[in-house]
């Protein structure tokens, strides 16, 4: 069943990133489940697709449906045990790449190139599987942020979570005023389209969004492996909708 979980993945602009007898990193395409949905057990998904492929799997950690990027496996127990260990711990690192819009409300708020944001981090009340800032009785919640490039009302941005707290990275950079492109919980949740940069656009009557989904991508992990002891290093290069609207940005950049 290998053919269908490469198809799979290939269709989404996915890969296998590293494989050996003890651990499998993927490049997630986005709008892929990485496990089961607790409701709908037909959606498709990435546990049940490595089940077929490999056999017995283990979850490291996981990242959102949207999200697109690296998600860790683990084929033995050991290995799993090892790894869970590692994460815990905060011996893991992780790195996302994000395009970012200025929130309207702090449109002319000047953000500094890099910084810390520590901010804790509370489930909301209201039945939404959102989450949100309290500083009385929120987890302890901390993301380094560096802005690797500015355009016009948006930014790319590197950020480095130092906790797992659930959507911590989107809740984080939309607390400053920089809320991911497209996300719909913490963020206006509007694609991305040309001729929202592009002056005097002309286009098609019905216009498609380069980017429609929120734009978080998992780019990186640096971990001790479980078995060698050496240091790996997975990264998954940016997707196509995300590389599209970063070659708008650039080519229209006033």
């Amino acid at each position: 069943m290998r053919w269908k979980l490469e198809h799979i993945l290939k269709k989404g602009s996915g890969s296998i990133l590293l494989e050996d007898d003890a651990v499998l990193a993927i490049n997630k395409p986005s709008g892929l489940l990485v496990l089961p949905d607790r409701y709908d057990h037909t959606l498709l998904n990435l546990y049940d697709l490595l089940k077929e492929t490999f056999g017995t799997i283990f979850v490291v950690h996981r990242i959102d449906r949207e999200t697109s990027g690296v998600v860790l496996f683990a084929k033995t127990a050991e290995a799993h045990a090892k790894l869970n260990t590692a994460f815990e711990q905060r011996q893991v690192e992780k790195k996302y790449r994000a395009i970012v819009a200025r929130s309207a409300r702090q449109a002319g708020t000047s953000h500094t190139d890099s910084d810390s944001i520590n901010l804790p981090i509370i489930e909301n009340e209201h039945g939404v599987r959102k989450m949100k800032i309290d500083t009385k009785k929120g987890k302890e919640a901390r993301t380094d942020y560096t802005v690797m490039e500015w355009f016009d009302g948006y930014a790319l941005v590197e950020a480095r979570p130092h906790t797992g707290r659930t959507h911590q990275i989107r809740v984080h950079l939309s607390a400053i005023g920089l809320p991911i492109l497209a996300d719909p919980l913490y963020g206006d949740g509007r694609g991305f389209f040309l001729s929202t940069i592009k002056r005097n656009y002309q286009g098609k009557e019905v216009e498609q969004p380069l980017l429609g989904r929120t734009a978080l991508h998992a780019f990186s992990l640096s971990f001790s492996h479980p078995v060698t002891n050496g240091n790996i290093l997975v990264e998954a290069p940016l997707p196509k909708d995300m590389e599209a609207v970063l070659k708008a940005l650039r080519k229209y950049k006033r």
